[in-house]
């Protein structure tokens, strides 16, 4: 179902997706085959069944065109007024070809539920029933079929009720999620610039400073000229290093801060975490392994935020021993739904770059209930890469 089936909430992206919304829907049409029959079956001439094909054919247009719709429409005014013309064009049908057009209700209370919101659907939904009963005594033979489909059209209204709700809920959570990720990231690119700000804006307004009263003192000065020249020197060095430590310090993020943040994401978009502890995350680890995998475990929190909706996601850091070394594995799965559109992007296959740097590996696909991602790095060759990238 990879690419084609349209997940609760969210609507058709193309025209397979359509095409598969649109069959969904028409399945439930099954149940019009009473009308089909009494047209071919029912004896009826020839005029009044060329009527009656017309009929049929232009509800069905309109409720398919009504249910693919439902929840689109902001204003009710034009849903409650192509409900009154289904409900007309359904009594209109059954009092002149008979009782078997009388399922067309179960179809009208089933548009209801689908397209109105709950204040105003709890009442559609009795009055279609009420008008198909009223409808029922007055066609032959027609209190035969009330209970056959007064029951099918109250629950199914009722269910296209609920289904509608959980579909608005969904759009909202989803919505909800693309928020939180967003603003996590805007949260970071301003902890970055605050970080700069503080450590360049002392060390810059320093420089100007001196650099104002070395050219004052060059002419008669020029010794202690020298001396604001050599301070504006050191003061610059030092915004340097500082400048390279704080763009480190953001770039190899630890699996500790990590996991916190992982914590803290999770619960923001309504996930369940099962996290290690920070503290238990096994010690002596080499700069370079721990980085790459704290940026792994980034980038898979972050896919379950953005894409899986998940319900619960579990995490677990675990040293193991191998036929080729100790290796550091870093196992992060979820109970969502994004394996069943699974398409490697550009922050996977960024990842699997910064795992082969290290001499690492990534494992990530759907499994039976949602997605796992499963990153290893060999401790002792990322040691040696941190040593041997130093001495180069």
């Amino acid at each position: 179902m990879s690419g084609i089936g349209v997940n609760i909430g969210q609507r058709p992206g193309n025209l397979r997706q359509r095409a598969v919304k649109v069959l969904w829907t028409a399945i439930w049409l099954v149940y019009l085959s009473a009308p089909v029959s009494d047209l071919l079956h029912g004896g009826h001439p020839a005029g009044v069944r060329a009527l009656g094909w017309l009929g049929l054919a232009v509800f069905v247009t309109w409720y398919m065109l009504l249910v693919f719709r439902a929840g689109r429409v902001d204003r009710p005014a034009p849903v409650l007024g192509s409900l009154a013309v289904l409900a007309a064009q359904s009594s209109v049908l059954a009092l002149t070809l008979g009782r078997e057009w009388l399922v067309l209700f179960v179809y009208v209370s089933i548009a209801s539920g689908a397209a109105l919101p709950p204040r105003l659907s709890r009442w559609t939904i009795p009055g279609a029933c009420a008008l198909m009963t009223g409808l029922a005594f007055a066609v032959p033979d027609g209190k035969d079929l009330l209970w056959g489909l007064l029951v099918p059209a109250l629950l199914g209204g009722f269910a296209m009720t609920g289904v509608r709700e959980l579909i608005r809920t969904t759009v909202a959570l989803r919505e909800a999620r693309a928020t939180v990720a967003h603003l996590a990231a805007n949260e970071e690119r301003l902890r970055l610039a605050r970080d700069l700000h503080d450590l360049l804006g002392h060390s810059l307004s320093l420089i100007t400073l001196k650099s104002e009263l070395a050219g004052r003192m060059l002419p008669d000065h020029p010794d202690r000229a020298a001396q604001q020249v050599a301070d504006i020197e050191q003061v610059s060095r030092q915004a340097l290093v500082d400048v390279r430590e704080a763009v480190t310090g953001y770039r190899r993020p630890r699996l500790a801060g990590e996991l916190s943040g992982a914590r803290v994401a999770l619960r923001a978009a309504g996930v369940a975490p099962g996290l290690p502890d920070p503290d238990d995350v096994p010690g002596d680890v080499p700069e370079d392994a721990e980085s790459t995998l704290a940026w792994a475990l980034r980038e898979a929190v972050t896919n379950v935020v953005r894409h899986s909706g998940a319900r619960r996601c579990t995490v677990d850091v675990v040293r193991r021993e191998t036929l080729d070394g100790p290796v550091l594995e870093l196992t992060v799965e979820d109970d969502g739904q994004g394996g069943s559109s699974y398409v490697p992007g550009n922050g996977l296959r960024g990842l699997v770059e910064r795992l082969d740097a290290v001499g690492g590996t990534l494992e990530a696909g759907p499994v039976r209930h949602g997605f796992r991602l499963v990153a290893r790095v060999p401790v002792e060759t990322a040691a040696d890469g941190g040593r041997g990238g130093g001495t180069e």
